[in-house]
Formats: structure tokens, C-alpha cells, sequence
């Protein structure tokens, strides 16, 4: 396959999807290969973490394989190792990061480790060429709202984020509470195609004037009252109703805070990522606004809104190129700061 391009290999196993990718000078996906857990964590209402572990430990080798094998490609290829080392479940990490540094210490090539927020950011790089920093990003997933200036591709500065629950862990756990199956956040985005999200009240935190954090703990706890009240009046609850209803409740506020950002920044790019960028509602309703603000929005296809590997490898491409190779002491670190 060799033609004198730069070819990274990248792993990603931070949650309970074991993913490879091969990318091409970075921006280019040859492959992108992805072993999802979510059955096996289903009977569980979540992922368990040793499970977890154990099953990146059973699929790894085999989603390298693939994902070689889908690029046409050889372990002689790679030029680069790019690997997630945080945040993340531990021990899901260190699964990564063993299997990253066997390569790199057998293949003698440098290994990068990624931060798992950046490449989620770094994904929108994949399939829009033309997109260079500054601009806003807006990040939401099961561990993470946050507001984020990328003044470069590899400087980030947070603007704001969660106080308490991220917004897939509020989509998670109202899901739970209205019945319906694990994951949550698809869950309540089909649940919510056939309700009316007027039907319920519930209320848009906004915290203080002018505050680009997010609080999603008050409205999890008003569908909860709500969906006591009901039942304890021996009522009967509109699943999709009360569905619809968190969902935009959520949705109005953190379009409102990207496009507050987006002001006060004078940004005219914004990316969405993370697994919740994949919603339909948010993706629908942050592109209408943004097209009525002037704001141009890049939006990465669902599959790389979720955990992926392509992403990871862009990221670990563009890190390499401003500040080289880390070592093969490189560790795991489930809290990593952005």
C-alpha cells in the first residue's frame, strides 16, 4: 500500500466500543472499525466497567486486524500510533494503551496519546477539508457538555460546561425512568418523533446572566416529580409526550448558550460533537439557528459522533505535527482535563 503518504493507527477504547482506524495524512479515514459492547451492557441498564475491560481485551487485536485489513494496508505501513489515554474508564484505557505501546515498541514508531474530547472535535476535520481553527465547539456526550474555543489544533480554552449531569447522562437516566431501553439518548430521540414537546412544562435552566454552563440535574429531577406525580394519581403517562418534552427542554437551552458563545467570541464557525451531536432534534434545530445567525455550522456525520478510532488518529496526526512523540511511559488518566 506504502505511497509515501502518512499513515497513522489509531485505537480507541475509553468506554465499551473497541475501535481502530487507519488514517492518511491525517485527514483521510481508510478504514474506521468499530466493535460496540452495547448488547452486552444492555441487560445491565449501563456499561460495567469490567466488562468493559474484558471485552476490549478479547476484540482488540482483531479490530486492528480489520481495520489494516480495510485500508489495504500492513503493519509496515504505519507511521504513527495514536491512542486515547483519557478521560475514560481506567481500566478500559489501559486496554488501549498496552495494545498501543506492544505495536509501537514491536513496530519501533512514535505513539501519541489523545485526549478523548479533542478527537471528538478533531472528527469534524475528516469530513470537511476546508475547516481550520478558530472556531466554537460545542461538545456533548454522556460525560461531557462543554463549550470550547479551539484557537488552534491543538489549543483549546473552556468556556463552559456542566455543573452536575452531563446531558447523555440526563438522557440516560430519564430514559431509565420512562422505561425505555439502553442507550438512552436514541432512545429518547425515537421516543420523541411521535410526541408533542409542548405537552409538558418543563423548565430552561440557564443559571446566570450571561453563564455558558449547563445544569441538566433540575430538569432530570422535574421529569422524575413528574412521572411520580402521574403514577401516583393512578394516572397513565404519554411516554413519547413526556419524552418530547425533556428533549427539547434541553435542546432550547444549549442552543441558546452555543449561539450566546458564538456572540461574545464574534466566532463565525462553530463544530458540534459527541455522541449527543448525533440527536436529531439538536442537530435540526442548532443548524436552523445557526443558518439564521450567519454562523457556519460543521456538523460530523452520526457514526463519528459516536466513539471512534478515525477521530482519535486525526487528533494523534495533528498533535504529533506541533509537538512530536510521547513516550512509551505514556499512562491512562480517567479524569484528563481539557
Amino acid at each position: 500500500m506504502k505511497d509515501n503518504h502518512f499513515i497513522t493507527l489509531a485505537i480507541e477504547t475509553s468506554c465499551d466500543e473497541t475501535a481502530a482506524a487507519v488514517l492518511s495524512e491525517g485527514r483521510t479515514a481508510l478504514s474506521n472499525v468499530i466493535s460496540s459492547q452495547i448488547d452486552i451492557h444492555r441487560a445491565f441498564g449501563g456499561v460495567v466497567p469490567e466488562i468493559a475491560s474484558r471485552s476490549h481485551l478479547e476484540q482488540i487485536n482483531r479490530v486492528v486486524e480489520l481495520a489494516l485489513a480495510d485500508a489495504d494496508a500492513d503493519f509496515g505501513d504505519v507511521d504513527l500510533i495514536g491512542v486515547t489515554q483519557g478521560p475514560g474508564l481506567v481500566g478500559a484505557l489501559l486496554m488501549g494503551l498496552a495494545t498501543a505501546k506492544a505495536y509501537a515498541l514491536a513496530l519501533d514508531k512514535p505513539i501519541v496519546g489523545v485526549h478523548h474530547i479533542k478527537a471528538h472535535i478533531c472528527a469534524a476535520y475528516l469530513e470537511h477539508a476546508e475547516l481550520k481553527p478558530p472556531f466554537l465547539a460545542l461538545v456533548v456526550s454522556g460525560g461531557h457538555t462543554d463549550l470550547v474555543r479551539v484557537g488552534g489544533y491543538d489549543a483549546y480554552t473552556v468556556l463552559g460546561r456542566t455543573r452536575d449531569d452531563a446531558v447523555g447522562e440526563a438522557f440516560d437516566k430519564v430514559a431509565r425512568a420512562l422505561g425505555l431501553p439502553y442507550p438512552g439518548g436514541p432512545a429518547i430521540d425515537d421516543a420523541a418523533k411521535d410526541g408533542d414537546p409542548s405537552a409538558v412544562a418543563f423548565k430552561r435552566v440557564f443559571l446566570e446572566k450571561d453563564s455558558l454552563d449547563f445544569s441538566f440535574s433540575g430538569v432530570k429531577t422535574a421529569v422524575l416529580n413528574y412521572l411520580n406525580t402521574r403514577r401516583q394519581a393512578g394516572e397513565a403517562v404519554n411516554v413519547a409526550d413526556a419524552a418530547a418534552s425533556f428533549q427539547q427542554s434541553v435542546v432550547d437551552v444549549i442552543v441558546a448558550k452555543t449561539l450566546r458563545a458564538a456572540e461574545m467570541l464574534g466566532e463565525t464557525k462553530a463544530v458540534m460533537a459527541g455522541g449527543v451531536a448525533a440527536n436529531s432534534l439538536l442537530r435540526r434545530a442548532l443548524g436552523d439557528a445557526c443558518r439564521e445567525k450567519g454562523l457556519r455550522l460543521y456538523s460530523p456525520s452520526p457514526l463519528l459522533c459516536t466513539d471512534n478510532a478515525a477521530m482519535v488518529g486525526a487528533a494523534a496526526y495533528l498533535k504529533y505535527k506541533e509537538k512530536g512523540a510521547d513516550g512509551l511511559d505514556l499512562d491512562a488518566f480517567p479524569n484528563l482535563d481539557l
